[in-house]
């Protein structure tokens, strides 16, 4: 709920070591490399789940497909089920494949592609999308560094996009920037995280106490985001909807503590529950994103951006709220008002999500 504690940063390195590589199945990777700008020359790399292509090519043998002899066995539907669904172009003009091939990786399965082009900006479309579910994206980037926040992509309503040459790869430093951004926005933009944020701090009382609380919902959902991220803990679409839901009531418990305890001496171990929850919420964010093989440095970044957001918010609000305090009438209305605001807000958004 605010800045990075050791505690936290440990836990989220506890929960990504010795991770395997994480792969969203409802992604597919492409890059392109061109030595240079004019250079005929054209070498796309393309890499997916055994299951995807298992869907593209009809393929009811699917576990066969992460193995030499059996990507060997399906090469001519690899080229036309796949590669001539996926037209390049460049300026304007069409490419012609001159060569392709396959490799079985540990996860996934790498298909690559060998065109002579034009010069000019190359642009490809995406034919291959209408074989798959709506939900399925083609990413435009490595694998290894997954879908970078703000990536450009390709999806059944945009199936035709342009496409940039690479090789190089987004620097580390600038793919953990995206990814801490991504996790700033994030809390600027959930309502329902400040409202709890705003419902704890209340009642929070001194600096060291604030402090205590939000270090015990960090490492909450340090350790519930770091599993779901890492795939340890699954939740499908029902079990998400609920988890917001479960969010909602979180709001609502806090709200109606405020309004009729006079002393909150469990409001550490609540907050701490609480934040289990929480961090489910915030892995839904990034369930629709692909992590590809960074799965660490999305994790890592992510979190970092949600500490950060939340940190600016604590050091915004307590000051006012301390300055409250030193007036006891006035922050028991303070108290009451809000609090009642929230309970509402928590009661609408939990009935919404509830329902569905």
């Amino acid at each position: 709920m605010t800045w990075v504690s050791p505690r936290a940063m440990l836990a989220c390195l506890l929960l990504a070591a010795g991770a395997a590589a994480a792969h969203d199945a409802d992604i597919l990777y492409i890059e392109a490399h061109r030595a240079r700008a004019e250079a005929p020359e054209v070498r796309q790399i393309l890499t997916m789940t055994p299951e995807t292509l298992a869907l593209l090519l009809a393929d009811a043998d699917g576990g066969s497909l992460l193995t030499r002899h059996g990507l060997d066995a399906r090469r001519d539907a690899i080229a036309t089920d796949i590669w001539d669904a996926m037209p390049l172009a460049s300026g304007g003009l069409p490419c012609v494949r001159t060569a392709h091939a396959t490799a079985p990786r540990q996860s996934f399965v790498e298909l690559s592609a060998t065109f002579t082009c034009p010069p000019g900006g190359m642009r490809q479309r995406f034919r291959v999308l209408t074989r798959l579910p709506p939900e399925y994206r083609v990413i435009l980037g490595s694998v290894r560094e997954g879908e970078v926040p703000g990536a450009v992509f390709a999806d059944a309503t945009r199936p035709e996009v342009d496409v940039p040459e690479g090789g190089r790869g987004t620097p580390l430093l600038s793919r953990f920037a995206g990814w801490v951004g991504l996790g700033v926005r994030h809390i600027f933009e959930g309502v329902d995280h400040l409202a709890f944020l705003l419902a704890v701090l209340l009642v929070g009382g001194g600096w060291r106490r604030v402090l205590l609380l939000v270090t015990s919902f960090t490492v909450a959902h340090s350790l519930t985001l770091g599993a779901a991220a890492l795939g340890w803990v699954v939740l499908d679409g029902v079990q998400a909807r609920w988890v917001e839901a479960a969010i909602a009531a979180s709001i609502i418990y806090v709200a109606v503590e405020n309004l009729v305890l006079r002393e909150h001496r469990h409001r550490v171990l609540v907050t701490f529950l609480f934040g289990l929850i929480h961090g489910f919420g915030f892995a839904g964010v990034l369930a629709g994103y692909g992590l590809g093989e960074s799965v660490v440095t999305a994790l890592l970044g992510f979190n970092v951006g949600v500490e950060l957001g939340q940190a600016v918010v604590v050091a915004v609000l307590l000051p006012v709220l301390r300055m409250v305090q030193r007036r006891p009438a006035l922050h028991t209305r303070a108290v009451r008002g809000l609090s009642i605001g929230i309970l509402a807000a928590g009661g609408y958004w939990m009935v919404e999500r509830a329902l569905g």
